[in-house]
This record gives C-alpha cells, sequence and structure tokens, in this order.
C-alpha cells in the first residue's frame, strides 16, 4: 500500500515570485532546510537538519532534481532513512498555477510505502501543512512588502 501527500495553497503573488521562493537555497534554507539546491536537472543535493533518532532518520534528506519548468513545475527525489540506509524513496513535485493575480501552489509528495513509511508520511503529512507552508507563507509575505 502506499500512501501520498497532496497539498494546495493559494498565493497573492506571482508564480515568478513564488518560484523565487522554491529555488533560491537561501530562501529554501529560511522555510525548509538547510540545503545545497541548484534548479538543474540531475543536480544531486542535500537537505540537512536536526537527527530524529526516535523515527530512524539521521536528519540528511538525499535528493536529486527531476524536473525543472521554471515558474510551472518543480521536482526532486527525497530519499531519507539512518547512518546511510535509505527507508524512505519519494519524489516531491511543485506544481505553479497562475490564478486571479495570484499562484496556486500544489504539493505532491509521493512514495510512502507500507508500514516502515508510515510515521513519515504521518509526520511529514502534518508537517508540510502546518508548519513548512506557514513558514514559507510567512516569509513570502514579509519579503513583499
Amino acid at each position: 500500500m502506499q500512501k501520498d501527500i497532496r497539498h494546495q495553497w493559494f498565493f497573492n503573488h506571482s508564480p515568478e515570485t513564488v518560484w523565487k521562493f522554491l529555488t533560491d537555497p537561501e530562501l529554501i534554507a529560511q522555510w525548509l532546510m538547510e540545503n545545497d539546491f541548484k534548479p538543474v536537472v540531475g543536480h544531486k543535493f542535500q537537505f540537512t537538519t536536526k537527527p530524529k533518532v526516535k523515527v530512524k532518520f539521521d536528519g540528511i534528506v538525499y535528493c536529486e532534481v527531476l524536473e525543472v519548468k521554471p515558474y510551472t513545475n518543480l521536482s526532486y527525489s527525497w530519499k531519507g532513512g539512518s547512518k546511510g540506509q535509505i527507508t524512505l524513496d519519494s519524489v516531491v513535485t511543485w506544481t505553479l498555477t497562475p490564478r486571479d493575480g495570484g499562484t496556486d501552489l500544489v504539493l505532491e509528495h509521493k512514495g510512502f510505502k507500507g508500514m516502515k513509511n508510515y510515521l513519515a508520511y504521518f509526520f511529514m503529512n502534518i508537517g508540510w501543512k502546518a508548519k513548512v507552508m506557514k513558514r514559507f507563507s510567512l516569509l513570502i509575505d514579509s519579503n513583499q512588502k
């Protein structure tokens, strides 16, 4: 059994502005995690954060950029685990659609498989919606005033 995460938000900002906050490594570090991201297909990068031993996460997310369509689509692999053993092999996709002078932003995080990924799915589903995008919204709004 596979579970997927999907959330949608609306921002009163252009797709170009939302794209900037999804692809600038310094901005990403402010709303998500430290990283060495580049919006280049095939670029391998890492997100780093505090390890969470109880859920067998060493604090490193191994990623590779899979798709870059400026102002429209961004996709990267998202692999994590503990001590070099990957237990979550998933894909994050961001889709931007202009609407009413702003942007619809859709997050799809796919690939949570079986019971071994249940806790990751549970915490990340809540985290993307309640924590990460709250920081994203506050940051994008504060930088545009």
